[in-house]
């Protein structure tokens, strides 16, 4: 289970959210609250009393300039884990990786460098899991953009997010907590 106060770094893809409200309506309890649709390039990243502004400098560095252009065009589905893979954030979320490397994505469980998904929908029993497949497939593929990155930390309240932070010439970070 997290623990409060644990930060991730995310690209949100608002136009992924219609995927998540139909996986929502099969199986409310798959769908995560408290943050909208998103690509984790680094979950867990650190503690956020150990978010600063060096640690943020560090982490616009690592980012590439954008907006970057992506396509959800596929459906993975593992047991109870829905997923759409998004290619394009791989060499973003491997930059980031790398200029935080004592934090490995996801505790280690999926590698050192796992491809980038936005999950759209976690623990669904099997014939939920299959419809959510199903109708996800239906609604592809989806082409967008990423204009910013987030840190989330988790408060006693649940994921907060910071507002938008728009991608110019250097990636911005909105950094929150509360």
């Amino acid at each position: 289970m997290t623990q409060v106060g644990t930060t991730a770094v995310l690209a949100l893809v608002p136009d992924a959210g219609p995927l998540l409200d139909a996986a929502a309506r099969v199986d409310p309890r798959a769908v995560r609250t408290g943050v909208p649709a998103h690509a984790a390039l680094l979950y867990p990243w650190l503690a956020a009393d150990e978010v600063g502004e060096p640690e943020l400098r560090l982490l616009r560095a690592a980012l590439p300039p954008g907006p970057l252009r992506i396509r959800l065009a596929a459906v993975e589905r593992r047991g109870g884990f829905v997923g759409v893979p998004v290619p394009e954030l791989d060499a973003a979320a491997t930059a980031v990786r790398r200029a935080f490397p004592a934090h490995v994505p996801y505790g280690g469980r999926f590698g050192a460098d796992p491809p980038v998904h936005v999950t759209v929908a976690l623990d669904a029993e099997a014939e939920a899991a299959g419809v959510i497949a199903a109708r996800t497939a239906a609604r592809l593929p989806i082409v967008t953009e990423v204009d910013a990155f987030h840190v989330v930390a988790l408060t006693p309240a649940g994921w907060r997010a910071g507002g938008a932070a728009a991608r110019r010439r250097r990636p911005g970070i909105a950094w929150t907590v509360g």
